[in-house]
């Protein structure tokens, strides 16, 4: 396999233009996945297996623009150092390779099994280019994941008529020994099931008149959580491939509901319309199956990006990035039950002792001006506020010419994200609006995270309670990071900030 190297920029074309080469060298994320080259968007097929991660994503190999989508493979052991494992799925004479999601088939209940190994079998879409048919397909490995064959029988799910119809995502229903799948179909979920994954059974639709509908539905996901209560509830993520008037904040974003699951209807508990993210750059997100339950996490990764601007991003040789991984918490506060999407421990691996920087002293502002941490573009920052002692405050990072602004005002019960200034944004008018997140404090403080990986920054309000995901385009290094406020003292109470610079490389 030739060498791929993810965070440093090798192989790719030499731009004489000082723009386009400062665009080259700065952009690629460290600890993101992002694809070798040319075009991703969906995560597909996360399934977990013999400790190794797998993910699948929508890719087109021949340019960094949308086009007839294959699988490409990637694996890893932590969730952040990922192994190119070269495109799996291509399209047939049934269309192009739409999303989709995998699973391993410990009953062999698909009678693919030829071996020792458990067969992995995914499940996708295949979309026909003319007339856009779509209808959903198998596929088979007996090796692990290292070579894929598609099943002789497809489509196993015929399109009953429907213009949308796609995204499968199945799951295995202990209680009563079968496959379930969910389907997007435009402006709702539909529920089937199956005890071999080749002849399902339609058992209900959800959401026609739930939850939002600013655009059309897809990439749906459901499964069931416990709360640290001993509580149990299931959640059915569904992503929005909404316009530039979209909520919360414009174009694609993914929602959840809260509620119960019968093995054959879904019921949902939350009346009020409930975000994965505030941010505008976390779409078609699910979670990873087959995660073994003694690990007792739900793991959850989207696609960084915005369909609105997506065709348009300023990288060159690759475009598209992976969101970081997150766990999925359930949590109940006054009796009601929502999602927290906090890091995941393994991050801390990611830490660099030698670069790291500490206080545990209160602070009125904190001022890092030419910081060798910030100079790197990939860190972790860690703080916490003392909401009773501010009523704003603001959080800046950039360069003399250009800033990201992060700010939080009490009286408005919002924080702002302000990309406006934050380096090329010229691509899409919606990348310059405000990006806003209602947030009212539980307690007196506020614990603050923000990753921050080359062009993308990832704020986790209070270890995931709200979460708000943003890609940034500077066309020079970042030097600075700022913290202060027009009303507070000593308000900022700890903050630790540590450099995540390990580019990845393999062979």
């Amino acid at each position: 396999m030739s060498l791929i190297v993810f965070g440093c920029r090798q192989n790719e074309s030499d731009e004489t233009d000082e723009r386009q080469v400062m665009k080259h060298h700065d952009l690629r994320p460290f600890y993101h996945f992002t694809p070798p080259k040319n075009w991703m968007n969906d995560p597909n097929g996360m399934v977990y297996s013999d400790g190794t991660y797998h993910l699948f994503y929508q890719y087109y190999p021949n340019g960094v623009n949308w086009g007839p989508m294959h699988w490409a493979h990637a694996t890893s052991t932590d969730l952040f150092h990922w192994e190119d494992k070269g495109t799996k799925l291509y399209p047939d004479e049934l269309g192009y390779i739409f999303s989709g999601s995998a699973v391993v088939d410990k009953n062999n209940t698909a009678g693919f099994k030829s071996n020792a190994n458990a067969p992995l079998v995914a499940i996708f879409t295949h979309h026909q280019n003319f007339g856009g048919l779509q209808q959903q397909s198998l596929a088979f490995s007996t090796d692990k994941g290292t070579t894929w064959v598609k099943y002789s029988g497809n489509p196993v799910l015929k399109n009953p008529g429907i213009t949308d119809f796609r995204d499968p995502k199945v799951i295995w229903y202990e209680p009563m020994n079968k496959w379930i799948m969910v389907l997007a179909a435009g402006n709702k979920i539909k529920i089937y099931s199956s005890q071999n994954l080749k002849d399902w059974n339609f058992e209900s639709d959800f959401g026609e008149n739930q939850g939002y509908h600013g655009g059309v539905w897809e990439c749906p996901d459901l499964f069931e959580l416990t709360d640290s209560k001993g509580a149990r509830k299931w959640a059915l993520l569904v992503s929005i491939g909404g316009g530039e008037s979209s909520e919360p904040n414009g174009g694609s974003s993914t929602q959840y509901f809260i509620g119960s699951f019968n093995g054959k209807t879904f019921t949902a508990e939350n009346q009020e319309v409930l975000w994965a993210d505030y941010g505008v750059d976390n779409y078609a997100g699910v979670s990873w199956s087959d995660i073994p339950a003694k690990d007792g996490q739900r793991i959850f990764m989207g696609w960084m990006s915005n369909w609105v601007y997506a065709g348009s991003t300023p990288t060159i040789g690759w475009r598209g990035a992976m969101t970081v991984a997150r766990e999925v918490k359930l949590a109940e506060t006054n009796g009601k039950y929502k999602l927290h999407f906090p890091l995941l421990d393994e991050l801390n691996t990611l830490k660099d002792a030698q670069h790291t920087s500490t206080a545990s002293t209160p602070l009125n502002g904190l001022d890092l001006n030419n910081n060798e941490i910030v100079g790197t573009g990939s860190y972790l920052v860690e703080m916490e506020i003392d909401a009773t002692l501010t009523d704003d405050f603001e959080i800046s990072m950039g360069n003399e010419l250009e800033k990201m602004i992060i700010s939080y005002s009490k009286a408005n019960t919002e924080f702002v994200v302000d990309r406006s200034n934050s380096g090329i944004t010229d691509f899409s008018p919606m990348f310059k609006r405000p990006i806003k997140c209602k947030f009212i404090p539980q307690s007196s403080k506020i614990f603050l995270q923000l990753l921050v990986d080359k062009s993308s920054l990832e704020i986790f309000i209070n270890k995931g309670e709200k979460v708000m995901t943003t890609l940034f385009f500077p066309k020079y290094e970042y030097r600075f990071l700022k913290v202060h406020s027009n009303s507070g003292k000593d308000f900022l109470r700890t903050y630790t900030i540590s450099a995540l610079n390990k580019s990845i490389i393999r062979q």
